[in-house]
């Protein structure tokens, strides 16, 4: 019996991550992203410590808008800044900081189950 889920064409899914970046829906990417059920664009950060509000345009911008960001911070799990926390409060984000792995795995559940998910994401490195 097949249990993947339906999922309307041209849905966002992160199928692996690693080292040194993410396969989402058959294409590669090297280095952080951001991707939310309609597209995927590059993460401009170098690391969890310099994630802030102005690196996250494409969250903002997305129709229908995002209701729920998850932040996947690499191999270990790692706060997300708490400027960037607070600053994504006020927008009426949720937003959950968990390792890159779980940010993965609770992203695909959350975008199958059709709710308004982004995930920003660093690879996991040294994981």
């Amino acid at each position: 019996m097949d249990i993947t889920p339906l999922l309307p064409e041209g849905r966002q899914i992160i199928e692996s991550y690693g080292d040194d970046g993410f396969r989402i829906s058959g294409e590669r990417y090297p280095g952080p992203v951001i991707v939310w059920p309609e597209g995927v664009v590059p993460w401009e950060v170098s690391g969890i410590a310099s994630a802030a509000i102005e690196t996250l345009d494409a969250v903002f911008s997305a129709e229908p808008p995002i209701e729920i960001l998850l932040i996947g911070s690499g191999a270990a799990f790692e706060m997300a800044p708490t400027e960037l926390r607070a600053a994504l409060g006020k927008r009426g984000l949720s937003v959950e900081s968990m390792d890159t792995g779980a940010a993965c795995r609770t992203y695909n559940v959350l975008m199958a189950e059709d709710r308004r998910v982004a995930a920003a994401l660093i690879p996991a490195r040294g994981g």
